[in-house]
């Protein structure tokens, strides 16, 4: 499943800051702040079937 890249020239951007968010973080810590963030992404988003899509999709991806 493709989605649509709504980041356009910012990817590279939040990729970046992504990985410097976690620079200096334990395995352990990594893995708490991206739970975190995915549920802080997830109520900004809102929309439960959009949520399930984004899901699938990226399990698909892995």
């Amino acid at each position: 499943m493709i989605l649509d890249d709504k980041l356009g020239q910012d990817t590279d951007a939040f990729y970046n800051a992504l990985m410097d968010l976690h620079e200096g973080l334990s395995e352990a810590q990594s893995h708490a702040l991206n739970a975190r963030l995915v549920l802080i992404l997830s109520n900004e988003i809102g929309d439960l079937e959009k949520l399930k899509l984004l899901m699938r999709a990226a399990a698909d991806a892995g």
